[in-house]
């Protein structure tokens, strides 16, 4: 007979105490912890995954699979996942509330059954009712005879109708709201998603059955649950973007079977998602010829290189602290590389109130940009535009140096593609790739050289 004991459980790190705590020691939240009954299992000998007994083979014996993949016919898409839907995998996706996970899951579902006409799926719902589900299915032109909706959050129902139906396909939305029978506490605990991720994969891995799980995201921004959720499954993938702006960023952080850098750009229309296939063109089309203040760099975002305009306004100051404000930049790095005009390029830059922007609502955490925000800066400051077919590359160092920055020749290869005419970069990288392509390639070691080279 199994013995139940009451344990307190963090529902951020999943640390456990016999007593209740106020302050989690691990990960320092307030009262995080609840109670939960803990069923300790008796001491019989566990089964393996698949339910049947293993043992250890050579490299040898092991026989190759191969991964059969399912193509959903939406491009963004399938690139993060890999090259297409992998046969039997479980995926989890993440986002803010109300930033389109539902609509996107919902997509997925209506190109993969006009594809492949002849299999199920089941879209299993426990936060809206099956006629809610039904209403934007419908909006979203998914009106397919294979196409079953269940409203249910109890998984041993879920799990009768699965084996009753056998879809090739499962959504789960959301993990937060599924419970199990077995274990004893409230939809949305540490032990519920634990318990149910756990024998959803035993399942999906047993009978092929290719599942996409909706989780909820905390304030911080990760997704809520234990980590272990992230580590059971085959694919983490966070849903990104401003609710009040027209672009999601599909960005993938655990892949076992494609690359970890991908990111699919949509943008939300009254229609639903539109995959964009040429990011540059949205971020750029805007831009009024002429103008000063602004600037181009070329960053990475997976395996595809995106062009960014950044903006910059430099105004008199009439009070007596200068203010900055950025969006899409770091504040702090913004700060470091005004003082660095202040100090080498000795322009007075600091006195005055200082805005920083990035179009289109990118927001960059790489360093490749640096050259681009002085000479926006610089633009501004001048009243001189930077000429429009010049990208600029470089990381800017304290000391006022220019050092080069990663992946420059995929960079250089799609500047060239798009035509512009030159880059303005660091001296190495300019040595490296000097006469590889049909472009000026600038090179300059010094920060300093930006203004004489720009604006005289």
């Amino acid at each position: 007979m199994a013995k139940i004991k009451t344990m307190f459980t963090c529902q951020e790190c999943g640390h456990q105490t016999p007593k209740w705590l106020g302050k989690c020691p691990d990960c320092q939240q307030w009262n995080s912890f609840s109670e939960e009954e803990i069923i300790k299992p008796s001491k019989a000998a566990p089964k393996s995954i698949l339910g049947r007994e293993s043992r250890p083979k050579t490299i040898n014996e092991v026989e190759h699979e191969n991964v059969e993949r399912y193509l959903t016919q939406i491009g963004e898409f399938d690139r993060v996942m890999g090259g297409g839907v992998t046969i039997g995998s479980l995926t989890l996706i993440g986002g803010e509330p109300g930033i389109g996970k539902s609509t996107l899951l919902m997509e997925v579902c209506g190109k993969l059954l006009s594809s492949y006409a002849n299999e199920k799926i089941l879209y299993v719902s426990g936060e809206e009712s099956e006629s809610q589900v039904a209403s934007r299915s419908k909006r979203l032109g998914v009106n397919h005879s294979s196409f079953y909706i269940y409203n249910e959050t109890n998984w041993q129902k879920i799990l009768e109708q699965v084996k009753q139906l056998k879809p090739k396909f499962l959504v789960l939305d959301s993990i937060q709201t599924t419970h199990s029978n077995q274990v004893e506490s409230a939809a949305g605990t540490l032990t519920q998603i634990r318990e149910v991720t756990y024998e959803l994969m035993n399942y999906a891995k047993a009978y092929n059955l290719t599942c996409f799980i909706i989780g909820h995201v905390t304030k911080e921004g990760q997704i809520a649950g234990p980590k272990i959720l992230e580590h059971m499954v085959d694919t983490v993938i966070y849903f990104e973007g401003d609710q009040l702006g027209q672009y999601r960023m599909l960005r993938v952080m655990k892949n076992r079977f494609g690359n970890t850098n991908e990111v699919g750009i949509f943008e939300m229309q009254e229609k639903g998602l539109v995959e964009i296939k040429n990011p540059s063109q949205y971020f750029l089309e805007q831009s009024l010829p002429g103008s000063y203040g602004r600037s181009l760099t070329c960053i990475l975002e997976g395996s595809r290189s995106l062009f960014v305009e950044i903006q910059a306004l430099v105004v008199e100051n009439k009070f007596a602290v200068g203010r900055r404000t950025t969006q899409g930049l770091d504040s702090n790095r913004v700060a470091l590389l005004v003082a660095v005009i202040d100090k080498y390029i000795n322009i007075p830059l600091s006195y005055n109130d200082i805005y920083v922007n990035v179009v289109g609502g990118m927001k960059l955490t790489t360093r490749e940009n640096d050259l681009s925000v002085i000479a926006s800066l610089l633009s501004s400051y001048f009243a001189t535009p930077v000429p429009s077919d010049t990208i600029l590359l470089g990381e800017v160092g304290l000391t006022g140096e220019v050092r080069s920055v990663p992946m420059m020749e995929m960079r250089l290869k799609e500047i060239a593609q798009m035509n512009y005419k030159r880059v303005i970069t660091s001296k190495r990288a300019a040595e490296d790739f000097k006469q590889k392509y049909k472009l000026e390639i600038i090179g300059i070691s010094r920060a300093t050289e930006l203004k004489d080279l720009l604006f005289q």
